[in-house]
């Protein structure tokens, strides 16, 4: 199968992953997509309005979300992955999922990045598939996991701890054979709100990695909380801090409104063409 590289645009601009979550409890309630057809319709809009990835995930991972069984993430995931490969064979569409079998199966459907919010803490396994599969691997750092990762997450400094973990992952996952690699800070996932903007505000010494960065600050807790507004109402909020993400250095930005996102990118390479 001849698939399309994320890696092979060398990032001239910014990326932008449209969320696509097929699931019935993601902390944004505009993201949730029950049914195949909405799937596709909303996958349709996202790549109209610029998105360069599509990010299908069958689990949520907000803070307090327990894990689904391996078979609720399988149904969930594989139909809307098989039908938008069919109905859209030239797009990149990431799977986000911790899952090896998950990883196998959708790698063998047609994906073309696996985006895993453990780093392969929880299923080791799955590095040996994307590691045969030799594609993408975009690898987050998280504290915990997502029923307990806000249970008083502690750090002696955030940033270099999280640093830390990104080397030390970078290395490991090289060993195993995986080369295409882009690192995830995880806002939002083990961290208190004061950590994320320590994070956002040192973002640019993740440039040393050598590797894209990934930011995933779309209308979260970080956002809302500090606003006293609702996810619904943080638009706004995440349009802002993506400007700063991106003049931070972040090479793709995950988000829920495409178009918003898209407009921000173009707006910073005119400023830093300017």
């Amino acid at each position: 199968m001849q698939r399309k590289d994320i890696l092979d645009l060398n990032f001239t601009k910014p990326a932008i992953m449209g969320i696509l979550n097929v699931t019935p409890d993601s902390f944004y309630s505009n993201s949730r997509f029950s049914t195949l057809d909405e799937a596709v319709k909303a996958t349709e809009r996202m790549l109209k309005e610029g998105a360069d990835i599509i990010d299908i995930g069958g689990m949520s991972s907000r803070p307090g979300a327990k894990f689904v069984a391996y078979d609720e993430e399988k149904e969930r995931v594989i139909p809307v992955l098989t039908e938008l490969r069919k109905r859209f064979p030239d797009i990149i569409i990431s799977i986000d999922t911790f899952r090896s079998k998950i990883a196998d199966i959708s790698l063998d459907n047609g994906a073309d990045i696996i985006n895993d919010i453990s780093a392969g803490n929880l299923d080791e396994d799955i590095l040996d598939v994307v590691a045969g599969y030799d594609v993408p691997y975009i690898f987050m750092h998280m504290k915990g996991i997502p029923e307990n990762m806000q249970n008083d997450p502690k750090y002696e400094n955030v940033v270099s701890d999280v640093l830390k973990f990104m080397f030390k992952k970078i290395r490991f996952l090289k060993s195993k054979g995986i080369e295409k690699l882009i690192a995830d800070p995880g806002f939002g996932f083990g961290k208190t709100i004061d950590d994320n903007y320590k994070l956002l505000k040192d973002l640019d010494v993740f440039k040393i990695l050598e590797i894209p960065v990934l930011v995933g600050i779309s209308r979260k807790s970080m956002l809302y909380k500090v606003l006293d507004i609702t996810p619904e109402e943080s638009l706004n909020a995440t349009t802002a801090m993506h400007s700063i993400a991106l003049l931070k250095g972040a090479k793709i930005l995950r988000v829920h409104d495409v178009k918003e996102a898209v407009e921000v990118v173009a707006l910073m390479e005119k400023l830093k063409n300017a």
